[in-house]
């Protein structure tokens, strides 16, 4: 028995009559043993890639290493049924390391756990968050304490501005503030808080470079009391405790010190404060002392002065804090 197949030619109209081969089309594939060649060539592949893989780990760069044991832990062996395609089932062992995936999983952090996480682990003050006022956030009695703030004295500061004498001061944040504050409203709690901001200056000034990368040493307790006169004790000790750890000044001690600094001089220029003095005083440069605004959650402005650019540090609600930058792949 013969198979033909008829073609048609619509234009001339004739039909052409052709032998065709037997064909039997299934609607499943049959199983068909590769050959021979293809399956030493897949070995002899493989056994190219693993002594390309042995030379890497014997000879490569730690890049090169890093690379290869990335393969290696994400290979994904399939796993087929004997005499079939179906993938097998999940034994014992697979559904215990599912479910300790799916676990592990469910407890990752999001993205705001690691915000909030960041934010309690920054070296900055405290602050209400939740109040309605700006005046609220940052309270002095909160950030210094009540006991600590009443113990400053300001007698000497508040006799010199009534009477328009002149201060020796080492800061000049404080020299260009401290008539205007002496003779407002709220003078006394005032000029404690700017005295408060001058200790904290003066701490910063006097510490010498630390034996370790990135610290200060901060003077000892007699000749802190000496710079930090007329403190009493207790402030000095409370200054030193907080801002540093056994004398020692490390990058977070630092960092706390400035961010401190930052709200008080918010506080004392009512909210908006230029930063160049400050910056001057902690001897900044005005990307850093940027940074420690905008780490109390300050809004940065831009403005042009004579012959250089300042910049105008705000508080207003809401607060705006730096986010959690995404890490490049």
């Amino acid at each position: 028995m013969k198979h033909y197949i008829g073609l048609f030619d619509p234009v001339s109209g004739q039909l052409q009559m052709v032998e065709a081969k037997k064909m039997v089309i299934r609607g499943s594939v049959r199983a068909q043993q590769a050959p021979q060649e293809d399956m030493q060539s897949r070995k002899l592949a493989q056994t190219t890639m693993n002594l390309k893989a042995d030379l890497g780990q014997t000879f490569g760069t730690k890049k090169a290493k890093k690379a290869l044991a990335a393969i290696t832990e994400n290979a994904i062996s399939p796993r087929k049924a004997q005499g079939g395609d179906a993938p097998q089932a999940l034994d014992a062992s697979d559904k215990a390391l599912m479910a300790t995936i799916k676990d592990v999983t469910m407890s990752v952090a999001t993205k705001e756990d690691l915000q909030n996480a960041m934010d309690a682990a920054k070296p900055v003050p405290r602050g209400n968050y939740e109040a309605e006022e700006i005046q609220d956030v940052y309270r002095p009695e909160q950030l210094i304490g009540k006991d600590i703030l009443e113990l400053i004295q300001v007698n000497d500061w508040a006799g010199a501005v009534r009477n328009n004498e002149d201060i020796q001061l080492r800061s000049r944040f404080v020299a260009h503030r401290i008539n205007r504050i002496g003779s407002g409203e709220s003078a006394v709690l005032r000029l404690r808080v700017l005295r408060y901001l001058y200790f904290l200056v003066l701490l910063y000034l006097t510490s010498k470079k630390g034996r370790d990368r990135g610290t200060k040493e901060v003077l000892k307790k007699d000749k802190l009391t000496e710079e930090l006169a007329p403190a009493p004790p207790p402030v000095v000790e409370h200054i030193r405790r907080r801002f540093s750890d056994g004398g020692i000044m490390r990058k977070q001690h630092i960092d706390l010190l400035a961010t401190h600094c930052c709200v008080f001089a918010c506080i004392l220029d009512n909210f908006e404060t230029n930063t160049w003095d400050l910056k001057e005083d902690l001897g900044l440069d005005q990307k850093q002392m940027t940074q420690y605004f905008m780490e109390i959650g300050a809004t940065i402005k831009k403005v042009k002065a004579e012959g250089r650019q300042d910049c105008i540090a705000r508080l207003k609600l809401p607060l705006v804090f730096p986010k959690l930058r995404q890490m490049r792949r």
